[in-house]
């Protein structure tokens, strides 16, 4: 924690380098946002209030910490948003992966380096950066690791608007991309919000599996291919196992939909490069990795956070979904005394669909 002087600096001269620096260091693009969240802690709290958070309880226990950035980082008086594009650019279509039922669908962000690694790294070297301009200051930075509202905070700062599958869109270069922030006690002047230009397109609430996307800008959460496949820990309703189809890390059909992304560019980053063809994989062949295989392939990457037993369980549910044949019910067959529990069952429900 670094503590603030008083000291004349040009604010507006600071600004504009730090945006620069941040293009520098490989970010796409640097807003700047007041610490004001009331409309976003108003949707917030009543999001929590219909329960549409499912099992992320931490997504309440922060209190308002999580929209009152002050409660979080005594202190703050802007955010510094930042966004880095992640898009690979080799790599396999994800409509025909999604089309192939042999095969599993990853969410395209996850098949790289773990991008809280990248951007917590690029974060402290903007604060740096800015540290040798100005001296020490108070800053914090965050990359999806604490109770913040980095979509909010990004759309005051200008980096784009919330569309309505919740998700963040800039009007240039689609959604493809990580926010970060640096909470930080420098009186900064604040950039113009984005304007909505969503308009009348509603793509993304049709092309939803689950039918998550209950309302325009209304996520629930429990119903989610990324929710029930990353941040469920507990067996997946049995109803919505059909419509997951071979999706088994995370799910990017509103984003694939969006008409936005047409104007996506993919990404520079070597680190968000695909790793062991874990864009277009086979499910049998992921089935029978061990865990030290499931460690070894999904090293450094945030496929390795749902931890061997969720990913056995994603499998499962996907080839219940996919080809009844021979290779598909024994790769089932070898799994259905395995010792977890939660592998169990949904390897006998794959098994019961796939016999039938």
């Amino acid at each position: 924690m670094h503590t603030a002087q008083n000291r004349n600096i040009d604010l507006a001269r600071l600004a504009s380098d730090i945006k620069r620096w941040g293009q520098e260091l490989g970010f796409q693009k640097i807003g700047i946002a007041d610490i004001e969240l009331g409309d976003a802690e108003t949707r917030l709290l009543s999001w929590l209030k219909l329960g549409r958070h499912g099992e992320m309880h931490y997504m309440e226990s922060h209190g308002t910490r999580r929209s009152r950035p002050q409660e979080l980082q005594p202190g703050t008086l802007r955010v510094i948003s930042a966004r880095l594009d992640y898009l690979p650019g080799q790599v396999a279509d994800s409509e025909t992966v999604m089309r192939d039922p042999q095969l599993g669908f990853i969410s395209r962000y996850a098949l790289g380096r773990d991008y809280h690694k990248v951007l917590r790294t690029r974060l402290q070297k903007l604060a740096e950066r800015i540290e040798s301009q100005v001296g020490p200051f108070q800053y914090r930075a965050f990359t999806d690791s604490a109770p913040v509202l980095e979509k909010a905070l990004a759309e005051k700062a200008g980096l784009g608007w919330i569309g309505k599958h919740t998700n963040l869109i800039d009007k240039q270069t689609g959604s493809w991309f990580f926010l970060g922030e640096l909470y930080t006690d420098l009186p900064l002047p604040v950039d113009a919000p984005a304007e909505n230009h969503c308009g009348t397109c509603h793509a993304c609430l049709d092309i939803c599996p689950t039918q998550a996307i209950v309302a325009p800008y209304e996520l629930d959460a429990r119903r989610c291919i990324s929710y029930l496949t990353i941040e469920l820990r507990g067996p997946i309703p049995v109803e919505l196992r059909p419509l997951i189809g071979n999706r088994i890390y995370g799910c990017d059909d509103c984003q694939l939909v969006c008409p936005w992304n047409r104007f996506a560019q993919p990404s520079a980053e070597p680190d968000f490069a695909p790793r062991h063809g874990l864009d277009a994989p086979e499910l049998i062949r992921l089935f029978s990795w061990t865990e030290e295989e499931f460690l070894k392939y999904t090293e450094g990457t945030a496929i390795r956070r749902i931890g061997y037993e969720c990913w056995l369980r994603n499998i499962a549910v996907a080839l219940g979904n996919g080809p009844r044949n021979m290779d598909v019910l024994k790769a089932l067959e070898n799994h259905q005394d395995h010792s977890s529990k939660l592998v169990r069952e949904h390897v006998r429900w794959a098994i019961g669909r796939t016999v039938n």
